[in-house]
């Protein structure tokens, strides 16, 4: 979906239409959600502090956030999608991989479809990618921003990989990019130059991925049934705690919270450990986690206080939560990839 959030709170408010809006805290430890893209003109984007965004452009008009709202728009959309296919991965409440392989009809004229039942239905627009896997259908979904469309047909992924900015990639954040710049290397083509076994020298395990998806393969399946790995909670402080006598009294609100979430959404999970974060006042955060099927509020306490003894800057943000044991069936399920069907002229305009 297209700015999500602010698209709704411009539906609801037309009278905005035109402005620089975006949705998040107030505060000064605030952060935007999102933002629409007259906002975007201004250089100001997600997760970016309010404060910041407020620099940037003075005039944003700041909403607080309705996440009932948005959950209500999300069941809608979601619906439509399942018209279409069984086969629909969540990512998020404004997100989803869908797999429409073993339709009829073409994967272009599909997605052209849904967008429109999505505009007349709930006014709002959407973007789609067409492409043979997961990762380059996420990139293809940001090509034509916003109300678009784009496919990557198989026949053009070796092209299309060529000049793609390795920050494309998934799981290539800033100090990925940064060291593969001082490698003389920023695009897809540079990096299919080195081997293997020089990526895994410089990324480890992740390199020996790397060395596939920078030549645009990915074999990860659509799973319409994913299965929760975590859950966690977690609150900012509007003043940083610099006592580890502080961060200890806000942890057991925390714990009950985590305790409610896993009574309500986590039926028959198994845990298999318990981790905290802590986020510092310079924003370097640090994890602390144990093997613990029942954590306890002493157990994060005690995580509590290795974490703390990480950094000598106060504490602005605290989280915790559990990690769920993998069920064995899930470690033995198939992950062959499966592919979209494709129209003969890809590249068509929205």
């Amino acid at each position: 979906m297209d700015c999500f959030y602010a698209a709704i709170e411009l539906r609801e408010n037309p009278e905005l239409a035109g402005k620089p809006i975006a949705v998040g805290g107030r505060s000064n430890r605030g952060v935007l959600t999102t933002c629409n893209y007259e906002a975007r003109e201004f250089g100001c984007h997600s997760a970016m502090p309010t404060y910041r965004a407020l620099q940037l452009c003075p005039e944003l008009v700041m909403l607080p956030p309705r996440f009932e709202f948005y959950q209500s728009a999300s069941r809608i959309i979601r619906k439509i999608m399942m018209g279409y296919t069984p086969l629909v991965e969540p990512l998020s409440l404004d997100e989803a991989y869908l797999d429409v392989s073993y339709g009829k009809d073409y994967a272009w004229n599909i997605a052209k479809e849904i967008r429109q039942e999505i505009f007349e239905t709930t006014q709002l627009t959407a973007s789609a990618g067409i492409a043979p896997n997961k990762m380059l259908a996420k990139i293809a979904s940001d090509w034509r921003k916003p109300n678009g469309q784009f496919a990557v047909t198989p026949e053009q992924v070796e092209g299309f990989m060529k000049n793609l900015p390795v920050r494309k990639i998934w799981g290539v954040g800033p100090k990925s990019a940064l060291k593969l710049e001082k490698h003389g290397i920023q695009t897809c083509g540079e990096l299919q130059n080195l081997s293997r076994t020089e990526l895994h020298s410089l990324f480890g395990s992740f390199g020996a991925e790397l060395y596939d998806l920078c030549r645009g393969r990915d074999d990860r399946p659509v799973e319409p049934e994913r299965a929760r790995k975590s859950l966690s909670t977690e609150h900012t402080f509007g003043k940083n705690l610099n006592h580890l006598e502080d961060c200890a009294v806000q942890l057991e609100p925390l714990f009950q919270d985590l305790c409610k979430d896993l009574q309500g959404r986590t039926s028959g999970k198994i845990i298999a450990k318990a981790f905290l974060k802590l986020k510092f006042a310079d924003f370097k955060q640090t994890t602390r986690e144990c093997v613990c099927p029942k954590p306890t509020i002493e157990v994060y306490q005690k995580l509590l206080e290795e974490a703390f003894q990480r950094s000598s800057e106060g504490v602005r943000l605290i989280g915790v939560g559990v990690r769920f044991k993998e069920e064995e069936s899930k470690k033995k399920k198939s992950t062959q990839q499966l592919n979209l069907s494709f129209s003969k002229e890809p590249d068509h305009p929205a």
